[in-house]
């Protein structure tokens, strides 16, 4: 049987840097053929061929070569990574390539996980808070997803300790996707393609579970991989792959003044840690409180994980309300002083590091310069023509909700124009 569907139609995006969305509704034809899952891994990645592990897919990248971060120092550029969430089978990882593109996931079918986590805008979206089923804001900016393969603590207030976890999040949220556990899984399996996809991925399963989603979401962002930027090959020996004003931003970056690699500690540009600055919330907005939630820890009131720094000129706005949305502005104001933005009447346990550092400008403008070199959008999934639940890719209506929200809203530059 022959279906007729209307999606958004999305450039291929791997390997192609800062490609833009088209936003032109395209029919496309399906024979009634079904999905087919790729059995090969994808960039970056080989296949395991050790019995333990057979056939499941392992990262592969330079950092792997270096000794730990103990022996090299804070900020030192050839230290290694910690360990990769991976040994996922391709079939799991194109099937959470699938899942996370299709709306049939939420509630209504109006949004998806790529409509707060678009690829061309570093697996974040440009708002400073994103935008649920209902129309309404949700508390915080989407984090981004490069490289959450890496780490072991998850949401703006780190409540997750797992991408599992993590995924359940945003699903039965009822501000953000508004589905049910229930209402997920029927869905699912009286899709007309969705049972034998699972099947091929879970080959050893009698039938569609919900922990079986969780895990082929998980398995798809672990391929998110981000480390192939031009500071990456300045840190595999490659000098000239800096400018020189980007050479002096990293020693300002690095340096015991500025401090920034304190939390934000190469290769991944975070140390997977929360971390209480100050960050001010928009005019007439009440103090977010952030992971003093999460651990009844008073001490903890407003820490919020340190998030990392790679693709940061992709993901604007900053911080986890979007407050600032030029990414120099962000840089400035660790430059403003200890507490400046700490509302009268709040007591706050401020990180120790944050001091009042008294860059120039000038070396405000090199920081900027050298976060620039930290974009890598090589390895970039492609996003799927059509998905099996035949609902635009990217849904129409979250775009226009979008624009109506948030009518300055664009996919800002390092400079913010």
């Amino acid at each position: 049987m022959r279906a007729i569907i209307n999606i958004i139609s999305l450039a291929t995006l791997a390997l192609t840097p800062g490609v833009l969305l088209a936003l032109e509704a395209q029919e496309v034809e399906l024979q009634g053929t079904p999905f087919t899952l790729a059995e090969s891994c994808p960039p970056s990645f080989e296949l395991i061929k050790e019995e333990e592990e057979k056939d499941r897919c392992r990262l592969v990248n330079q950092y792997q070569f270096y000794d730990s971060v103990q022996g090299r120092g804070l900020g030192g550029t050839q230290t290694s990574l910690p360990r990769h969430r991976d040994g996922f089978t391709p079939e799991q990882i194109d099937l959470g390539r699938y899942l996370f593109f299709d709306p049939l996931l939420s509630k209504d079918g109006s949004i998806s996980c790529a409509s707060c986590h678009q690829p061309e805008k570093g697996f974040s979206d440009d708002l400073d808070r994103s935008i649920g089923i209902t129309g309404e804001k949700v508390g915080r900016g989407a984090p981004t997803l490069w490289n959450v393969a890496f780490l072991d603590k998850f949401f703006w207030d780190v409540r997750a300790k797992t991408l599992e976890e993590q995924a359940q999040g945003p699903l039965f949220d009822p501000g953000e996707m508004g589905n049910t556990p229930e209402n997920l899984l029927q869905t699912l399996r009286e899709n007309g393609s969705y049972p034998s996809m699972f099947a091929q991925a879970f080959p050893e399963a009698s039938r569609l579970e919900l922990s079986q989603v969780y895990t082929a979401i998980t398995a798809f962002q672990t391929t998110l991989i981000s480390l192939n930027s031009r500071y990456d090959r300045y840190a595999h020996g490659y000098h000239e792959a800096l400018t020189e004003n980007e050479i002096l931003g990293l020693n300002v970056f690095r340096s015991f003044v500025a401090r920034c690699a304190e939390c934000h500690q190469p290769p991944l540009f975070t140390n997977n840690q929360i971390a209480v600055i100050g960050t001010p919330e928009p005019q007439g907005r009440a103090l977010d409180i952030g992971a003093e939630k999460t651990y009844d820890a008073p001490k903890l009131r407003g820490a919020f994980k340190v998030p990392t720094l790679r693709n940061i000129t992709k993901s604007a706005p900053y911080m986890h309300s979007g407050r600032y949305s030029k990414l120099r502005d962000a840089v400035k104001f660790y430059n403003d002083g200890r507490g400046n933005s700490i509302p009268d009447g709040e007591s706050m346990l401020l990180h120790w590091h944050i001091s009042e550092p008294d860059l120039t400008d000038d070396e405000l403008d090199r920081i900027v310069d050298f976060l620039g070199a930290l974009t890598d959008e090589s390895l970039t999934p492609k996003v799927p023509q059509a998905v099996p639940s035949g609902l635009a890719v990217i849904d129409e209506k979250y775009q226009q909700e979008k624009i109506k929200q948030n009518p300055s809203s664009k996919t800002k530059n390092q400079s913010g124009e």
